[in-house]
C-alpha cells in the first residue's frame, strides 16, 4: 500500500470517527461519503432513497428523532442536496464503477455508529489525537468508520487498476439495528451482482490475520412487546387491576426458560424493560425489548414463535393483553467456499498478512446476510471477510479503537480479490 494511500485512509477514517450517527440518522456521514465519492469519480452514485427499496426499512426511529439528527447534520455543514435525498431517514449510498466487459462484483460496508459514550482519557488514541466523537453519547465502537474508509480505498484503487468489469459498493446504513440490509438487498443495485464481498475489521482477530469467509452467523430477530393491563389503586383496590409488571415478570422468566433446540444453537435475551408509574398504582403499560437468535434461519423463526407464545400466555394469566412486533431481523447466510478459497489465496500473498484463515465461525449476527442471500439465490457467490485489527478493548465499548495499519491490508486483500475474480472468471 503506497504511503499516500495510507495517509488518505487514516484521514478518512478519522473524519468519519469524529461524526458518528446511529441507524437511519447517518445524514452527515452520507454527505461526507458523497463528497469523497465524487472526488474519486465514480460512474454512478445513488444517494438515499435511490439506493434502496425504502419500503423494506426496519428499525426506523420516529419522526422527531430523525428530524433532530437531520438538523444536527445541517448545522454541521451537510450538503443540502444530500439532505434532500436522505430526508425522512433514507441514508446511505451506492457507488458504481464501470470498467468495461467483465464480472459484476459487489462490496458491502456499513456506516452507522452506536449509542456509547466514547472514552475521553489520554490513553484512548482518538481522544489523544483529537478525533474523538463530537456527538456525546454516540461513537464508532464497532469499526464502521474503518469499513467506510476501506470501501472508499477499494474504489479508488480499482479505478486506477487494470480491472475489467463492474464494481458496486454498498455503503449500507443501520446495520447495528439490523434495519438496513434488507432494503439494500431489495434495491435496484443488487440485480446482476455475480460476486459479493462483505468486510468487517477486528472481531478478536489481530492485525495480520485475515478470515477469508465466515461461517455460522446467527439468524436474529429483534422483538418489541407491549403489555397492556389495567391500572388500579395498589392499596385500596388491588384486585381491580391487571398488573402489566406482573405479566412482564412471568413472561421474561419463562422466556429465559424456553427449551434450547436439538438441531443447533439458539439464544434469547431481554435487554430492556420499561413501565409503571409509581409504587401505589398497578402498572397499566410495560414495554419489553428483546432478541432471539438461531444457528439457522429456521431455528430463529422457531425461537421467535416460542417467544411470542410465552408472552401471550403470561399476559392471559394475569388478565392482560400483549402485542409483539418484529423490530428487525436477519437470516443466516454462509460464505461460499469457492469464493473464500480465492480470497484466502490472495490474502496469503498480501504484505502484512501473516495468518490467513480459510474460514472461522462468526457467532454473532449481521444483516449483510440479506445481500449475501440475494446473490446466492440468484446463482452468484458471496463471502464475508474479517480483516484482523488490534483493538485495545472489545467491540461496543468506550475504548474501542482500530489499528490503522489494518486499513491498507484490507484494501489490498479486497482489491486483489476483485482483480483475481475478474481474471479467473470462466
Amino acid at each position: 500500500m503506497a504511503r499516500v494511500m495510507h495517509d488518505r485512509l487514516v484521514e478518512w477514517r478519522r473524519a468519519f470517527h469524529r461524526y458518528p450517527e446511529p441507524a437511519w440518522r447517518e445524514f452527515y456521514t452520507t454527505s461526507l461519503l458523497v463528497d469523497e465519492l465524487e472526488r474519486v469519480g465514480v460512474d454512478e452514485l445513488a444517494v438515499g432513497r435511490e439506493a434502496m427499496d425504502g419500503e423494506e426499512r426496519m428499525a426506523v426511529p420516529d419522526d422527531e428523532e430523525l428530524e433532530r439528527w437531520f438538523e444536527r447534520a445541517r448545522a454541521a455543514g451537510a450538503r443540502e442536496d444530500v439532505l434532500a435525498a436522505c430526508e425522512g431517514g433514507y441514508t446511505g449510498c451506492v457507488a458504481v464503477l464501470e470498467c468495461g466487459e467483465g464480472p459484476s462484483i459487489g462490496l458491502r460496508v456499513d456506516i452507522d455508529g452506536l449509542f456509547i459514550e466514547e472514552a475521553a482519557d489520554e490513553g484512548h488514541l482518538p481522544a489523544r489525537e483529537g478525533f474523538r466523537s463530537e456527538h456525546e453519547g454516540v461513537m464508532h465502537a464497532c469499526g464502521h468508520d474503518a469499513h467506510m474508509t476501506i470501501g472508499l480505498g477499494v474504489l479508488e484503487a480499482v479505478k486506477e487498476s487494470d480491472f475489467e468489469g463492474t464494481l458496486t459498493v454498498f455503503f449500507q446504513p443501520a446495520e447495528e439495528d439490523g434495519g438496513g440490509g434488507r432494503p439494500m438487498a431489495e434495491g435496484p443495485y443488487m440485480e446482476g451482482i455475480e460476486y459479493l464481498l462483505c468486510v468487517h475489521v477486528g472481531l478478536d482477530h489481530p492485525t495480520g490475520e485475515v478470515v477469508a469467509g465466515i461461517e455460522k452467523p446467527l439468524a436474529m430477530s429483534h422483538l418489541h412487546a407491549e403489555i397492556h393491563g389495567r391500572s388500579a389503586h395498589a392499596g385500596k383496590e388491588p384486585d381491580e387491576g391487571a398488573n402489566a409488571i406482573q405479566a412482564m415478570a412471568t413472561a421474561v422468566s419463562n422466556a429465559y426458560g424456553i427449551p434450547r433446540h436439538a438441531e443447533g444453537m439458539t439464544r434469547v435475551n431481554v435487554g430492556r424493560v420499561e413501565g409503571g408509574t409509581t409504587s401505589n398504582i398497578i402498572a397499566e403499560e410495560v414495554s419489553v425489548t428483546a432478541e432471539v437468535r438461531g444457528e439457522t434461519t429456521r431455528l430463529m423463526e422457531s425461537m421467535k414463535e416460542r417467544f411470542e407464545r410465552t408472552f401471550e400466555a403470561a399476559a392471559r394469566m394475569h388478565g392482560c393483553e400483549v402485542d409483539v412486533d418484529v423490530h428487525s431481523e436477519s437470516p443466516r447466510a454462509d460464505s461460499d467456499p469457492e469464493l473464500a478459497a480465492l480470497v484466502d489465496g490472495v490474502a496469503s500473498g498480501t504484505d502484512g498478512v501473516d495468518t490467513p484463515l480459510r474460514s472461522a465461525e462468526f457467532g454473532a449476527s449481521e444483516d449483510a446476510t440479506f445481500l449475501m442471500e440475494a446473490v446466492q439465490e440468484a446463482g452468484g457467490l458471496a463471502s464475508y471477510l474479517v480483516v484482523g485489527t488490534d483493538h485495545p478493548d472489545s467491540h461496543h465499548t468506550p475504548h474501542f479503537d482500530v489499528d490503522e495499519e489494518s486499513l491498507g491490508i484490507a484494501v489490498d486483500v479486497l482489491v486483489g480479490s476483485i482483480e483475481r475474480i475478474a481474471a479467473e472468471r470462466p
